[in-house]
């Protein structure tokens, strides 16, 4: 009878069994460390398997104009996204999804098949939460839902070029939307969820992360000014037959921009045949020259060295001047071979102006200038904004010196012309700029003399009101003041000035008992009636302003009195209505 192996060999025998037995202690304690003691590891690796956070989508700020009305609002949208892999085992239903996404069945298909090794692809986005969830409901395997939100402007293209607009992730594109980004924006959450191997949503555990939302902003713009400015510069662009055009209302006392508008414009809940054109905020991007508005620069600058008193007077005949090869040129016949300082503005004498420059030297101009804003960054920090050229010279010859003085040889853009005639307005304090409501009287800078800024607001209320002033742009029931403009165009890859080709420019302020609202009117190219500022840009300056007051209530200072009421009324002298 044989004897066994583990017999023969018990030591054998023995460390097998220990062995096996050591290993099943082991693994005894293995179970016991990760089910007992150790529990979060086996936790930790389950949940790398199936718990997923999921970004809660934070809500845009609010914008609105000054008195609250909502100018960007974010609206809840859904985003349908996909598997595509997981989607190839339910093609039957292609057919149908197509249908409920409105989209091409073939083309679908396509998209689907060249993209099946994908685990994510956007089918659409920017949902209603209705047309979302009415696509979910049809249970296509893969196909699942995101929130997320969308902006819309209650106002569409009268604030479009301001406010500007956002992209399909909802960060800020354009405008304010993207200067003020990061105020805007908010600051996605998480939720925790529990989901399958396949993605399949099993749980909703919990909100790890709550959503913040973006800060709200208030600007400076009165919507109702808004629309009236919109409306009258897009008549005036129609009825002149020009290309664009831009207007720029401000409150001389606070700063603030109450309106700006341009032609052509936008809707921006609507971009699919946007043209880059369209989306030129012109107020602030295109720079020209001022023209004739320069001369109540030039003209400060004069009362202000002292060497010169409104009623002092200069020569003008025979309205023209040489210097050099160039030849300076009155636009139209003067009422006279001789003007005082306010007749020079009213019959906008480029000779007079040159000789009083001449006089004052083209540094004392350009340090005014300089002084008041021209050519010189505004502090607004908007997208795309340009600063313009303000030239200066180690020596002021009179070609360069005379130039300036009419407004020429130096660009700006309109925001900072309204803001150089906003220190005349405000006795010579100049209040910064800003797209921002305020509610604090802002730091003003005397740039000007009081007494020289009131001198000036009594000369370029004549400018308007005279005989031959540019009556077209009065105002019924208040005195304002103003300055026409006139500018020739540059033409684009030559030297010198294109061929027919204008701006018509006006740039005033009221009401004259308290001046408190500067406009500018800003028409590039009118090609119908003419194209002088007194004829072009006056009128709409002149409708803008009227109601501004209204809108404003600010009380009527030049009603006629009972006995002028019942007389008959003056037909105004239109020698110069149209001359810039």
């Amino acid at each position: 009878m044989m004897k066994l192996e583990g017999a023969l060999f018990p030591w054998r025998f023995r460390l097998v069994v220990g062995l096996l037995g050591v290993m099943v202690a082991a693994i005894c304690w293995r179970i016991i460390d990760l089910q007992v003691i150790d529990r979060d590891f086996l936790k930790g690796q389950g949940d790398a398997r199936s718990v997923r956070h999921i970004p809660i989508p934070a809500h845009r700020g609010l914008i609105t104009d000054r008195n609250g009305e909502p100018l960007a609002v974010s609206t809840p949208v859904t985003t349908l996204w996909a598997n595509a892999k997981e989607m190839q085992l339910a093609k039957e239903k292609w057919p149908a999804l197509a249908a409920a996404l409105g989209q091409d069945p073939k083309a679908l298909a396509e998209r689907l098949e060249a993209q099946a090794n994908k685990e994510f692809i956007y089918l659409v986005r920017g949902l209603t939460p209705e047309q979302g969830q009415a696509v979910l409901d049809l249970k296509v395997p893969g196909v699942y839902g995101i929130e997320e939100f969308r902006r819309f402007y209650p106002a569409g293209e009268v604030t479009a070029h301001m406010v500007g607009f956002t992209d399909i992730d909802d960060h800020g594109r354009e405008g304010v939307e993207l200067a003020y980004d990061e105020w805007l924006a908010g600051v996605p959450g998480k939720r925790q969820v529990i989901k399958d191997r396949r993605g399949r949503l099993i749980k909703d555990v919990q909100v790890t992360k709550n959503a913040k939302a973006g800060k709200p902003l208030a600007l400076s713009i009165d919507l109702r000014l808004q629309y009236l400015a919109n409306r009258e510069l897009r008549n005036a662009i129609i009825e002149n037959g020009a290309k664009a055009g831009s207007l720029v209302i401000m409150d001389v006392k606070t700063g603030e921009i109450l309106a700006m508008v341009n032609q052509p414009t936008y809707n921006p809940n609507n971009r699919r045949n946007l043209q880059p054109a369209m989306m030129r905020n012109r107020a602030m991007i295109d720079v020209f020259e001022p023209g004739s508005t320069m001369k109540a620069i030039s003209m400060s600058a004069a009362i202000e060295s002292g060497r010169w008193k409104p009623t002092d007077t200069v020569e003008v005949y025979p309205g023209s001047l040489q210097i050099g090869k160039y030849t300076i040129k009155d636009v139209s016949k003067t009422e006279g071979p001789v003007l005082d300082m306010t007749g020079i503005l009213i019959n906008s004498s480029n000779v007079g102006m040159s000789k009083v420059a001449f006089d004052i030297g083209g540094e004392t101009i350009y340090r005014l200038a300089q002084k008041v804003g021209l050519g010189q960054d505004t502090g607004l920090g908007f997208p795309g904004e340009r600063v313009g050229n303000l030239p200066n010279y180690r020596d002021w010859r009179k070609a360069e010196t005379a130039t300036l003085s009419y407004g020429y040889g130096i660009s700006v853009t309109a925001i900072q012309l309204v803001h150089a005639f906003s220190a005349l307005a405000n006795n010579g304090r100049l209040a910064p700029l800003t797209l921002i409501k305020t509610d604090k009287p802002p730091q003003t800078t005397q740039v000007l003399p009081e007494a020289v800024a009131k001198t000036m607001q009594g000369m370029l209320t004549q400018v308007i009101e005279a005989p031959r002033g540019v009556f077209r742009a009065q105002v019924p029931a208040y005195h304002v003041a103003g300055k026409s403009g006139t500018a020739r165009k540059t033409s684009v890859g030559t030297k010198g000035y294109a061929e027919n080709s204008y701006r018509s420019l006006f740039a005033g302020f009221g009401p004259m008992s308290d001046p408190r609202y500067a406009i500018v009117v800003v028409i590039d190219e009118p090609s119908k009636a003419g194209y002088f500022g007194g004829l072009v840009s006056a009128p709409v300056f002149s409708r803008v302003m009227s109601g501004t007051l209204r809108l404003m209530n600010v009380t009527p200072d030049n009603l006629p009195t009972t006995q002028q009421a019942n007389a008959t009324p003056a037909v105004p002298l239109k020698a110069n209505g149209g001359r810039g």
